[in-house]
């Protein structure tokens, strides 16, 4: 039977290099990828910040930038009215509220306009080295529900039943093992169960088709 333990230790295997996709140098840099990562790949959000980063450098700058500028930066990420606006709030609750610096609390980070759970644990590990729970984005719902590992969908119901499964030190890494599973296997609709290192033990819960 497969836990997320036995998972993880298997997939370090084939992925030692797992970890945030998203380029950033700074918890501001972080929240601003994230953001825009929503509907969106990290490869495009990368292109993107590559250039938005030289051009915003405080939460000042977005904050009080004019919104067309912003949205014609973001524009390829999809939705960017939404997100331009989201950011810019944002930064103003952090100028207003947090001296102009990310704040460091789930409670203070979800509290923005734009960041629920799932972008909070993102920036709280990675920016902050803060484990509070774990980041259940489109390919952690998908891959730990065919291995058997949860059967809700809800994503909080998911982060509670996988932290249950591994120590807390081991959550940041484990969901980095599981996108890239995600990306480059596990994909959606048909995963590659062939070549999968997990395939003689995965339920394949769900799955009516691999290759």
């Amino acid at each position: 039977m497969l836990t997320a333990g036995k998972v993880c230790s298997m997939l370090d295997k084939e992925y030692p290099k797992a970890e945030i996709a998203l380029g950033h140098e700074n918890p501001l840099e972080l929240l601003i990828a994230v953001m825009l990562s929503a509907q969106c790949t990290d490869k495009r959000v990368n292109i993107v910040t590559k250039e938005l980063f030289r051009e915003y450098r405080k939460a000042e700058d977005y904050a009080y930038g004019s919104p067309e500028k912003l949205k014609r930066y973001i524009k390829s990420t999809g939705f960017y009215n939404t997100k331009a606006k989201n950011i810019q709030n944002a930064c103003r609750i952090i100028i207003e509220k947090h001296s102009g610096k990310v704040p460091g609390t789930m409670e203070e980070l979800t509290a923005l306009p734009g960041v629920g759970r799932k972008t909070a644990n993102i920036v709280l590990s990675n920016a902050f080295g803060r484990l509070e729970g774990m980041a259940i984005d489109t390919h952690m719902k998908r891959v730990n529900f065919r291995l058997g590992l949860t059967k809700n969908t809800d994503p909080v119901k998911i982060e509670q039943d996988l932290i249950k499964q591994l120590p807390n030190e081991k959550w940041n890494h484990y969901t980095y093992l599981i996108i890239e599973h995600g990306r480059a296997v596990c994909k959606a609709p048909t995963p590659s169960c062939s070549i999968c290192v997990l395939e003689k033990e995965c339920p394949k819960k769900g799955v009516l088709k691999s290759k």
